[in-house]
């Protein structure tokens, strides 16, 4: 089965999270490469919102020893929501109009998903079940990478991997880092009182806006990483008060941090508790994922920009996003294996109405995926020592 014809099956597939859903998508993905020869295992983290772990047995081959780790795929299964503004064509009909194949999760990522399926069946076919492969099809991204942190602390243990893919989209730009994400509630506290009287009270909305205030000068004081950049803080959302006739007595906020590699987590919710003083405090810690990167000239790395040059046109140099990934989860129980971030989707077109992805890079990344499978030389672990993470 080709990619285009993959995605367009993929599209029709409602996987909106909430509420997800994934089960459905998944066994059809596992079914179509059980018939190729992979194992596959289905992991559950809620009613229906199913993981598809799926690999050749290539990695038996020196008899019967697992002496050899696969190269592995990694993509989600679900989408962002519809939104409220209409689109303009069927978000599952996945409609191709020239070189554009439209669709909810075109992009971000069901592109990518089937482009690395259609390339793991076509491997597995040419080289005769001897391409030693894993893909890890993840349920539940869209909401904080809830199916790969599961699969990373569930009892089936991922076994380690030599190399991962990650397919997000990317424009088919191979990318060795990403940012990291701190993700934490903080709230003011005063004291109710009568709008009438406010002297009575303590209003929590004036705490808060000190707090934010203070935050929005807040320096990380930690240099610039040379791919990534600065890391970054922003305000999400705010909430608070009952009543134009009440002192406020509690308000919430949110905080959205991006890190780079060389920061410490626990030391920067110490950082923002100190900046934001008496006026207010960290109530939650949503979500913590570590910076992801691999050193440039690791040789996978430069396999893959081999494999790339000729598509883009361009020898690939090193680059970083902004947004995070299921590698932040995977990374480390698979073994911190190199990384690399490549998709056909357009970072510009997700997650907003009309989403689209370009056919030719659907096609392209097939190919390239296809070709870092084959290529993947890996009976003595030649990369098994190199695997340097900065």
């Amino acid at each position: 089965m080709n990619a285009i014809d993959l995605t367009r099956q993929l599209v029709a597939m409602q996987t909106m999270n909430p509420p997800g859903n994934e089960r459905a998508c998944a066994r059809f993905l596992g079914g179509l490469l059980e018939k190729s020869g992979f194992k596959t295992r289905y992991l559950e983290f809620a009613e229906g919102r199913t993981c598809l772990i799926a690999w050749t047995d290539a990695h038996t081959r020196t008899g019967g020893q697992d002496e050899s780790r696969p190269v592995c795929f990694s993509g989600h299964l679900d989408t962002v929501p519809l939104g409220v503004t209409s689109w303009k064509r069927d978000p599952f009909g996945g409609c191709i109009e020239g070189d554009k194949l439209h669709g909810l999760g075109t992009s971000d990522m069901k592109g990518g998903v089937a482009a690395m399926v259609a390339a793991a069946l076509r491997a597995a076919q040419t080289s005769h079940g001897k391409a030693n492969i894993m893909l890890i099809l993840s349920a539940g991204e869209e909401a904080g990478c809830q199916g790969a942190f599961f699969l990373a602390q569930s009892a089936h243990r991922l076994r380690p991997a030599g190399a991962l893919v990650v397919g997000e989209p990317t424009f088919n730009y191979p990318c060795i880092a990403h940012k990291g994400i701190i993700w934490m509630d903080a709230e003011a506290e005063g004291v109710a009182a009568h709008a009438s009287v406010p002297d009575k009270g303590v209003n929590a909305i004036y705490k808060a806006a000190q707090a934010i205030l203070r935050l929005q000068k807040f320096s990380f004081s930690t240099p610039n990483n040379p791919i990534l950049g600065a890391p970054t803080l922003n305000i999400g959302t705010i909430a608070g008060g009952n009543a134009i006739n009440i002192v406020p007595e509690r308000v919430m906020f949110a905080v959205d941090i991006r890190t780079i590699p060389g920061q410490s987590h626990a030391a920067i919710y110490r950082q923002i508790e100190d900046c934001m003083g008496d006026d207010a405090r960290i109530s939650n810690r949503r979500l913590d994922c570590p910076p992801v990167a691999t050193d440039a000239n690791h040789p996978w790395i430069q396999d893959v920009f081999g494999i790339m040059e000729p598509i883009l046109k361009a020898r690939p140099v090193p680059r970083g996003i902004n947004y995070f990934t299921d590698a932040s989860a995977l990374a480390s129980p698979l073994g911190n294996p190199p990384v690399i971030i490549l998709g056909p989707g357009d970072l510009a077109r997700i997650h907003k109405p009309d989403e689209y992805c370009l056919v030719s890079n659907i096609e392209a990344a097939e190919e390239a995926y296809y070709q870092i499978m084959m290529k993947w030389d890996h009976p003595c672990n030649k990369f098994q020592n190199s695997n340097s993470k900065e």
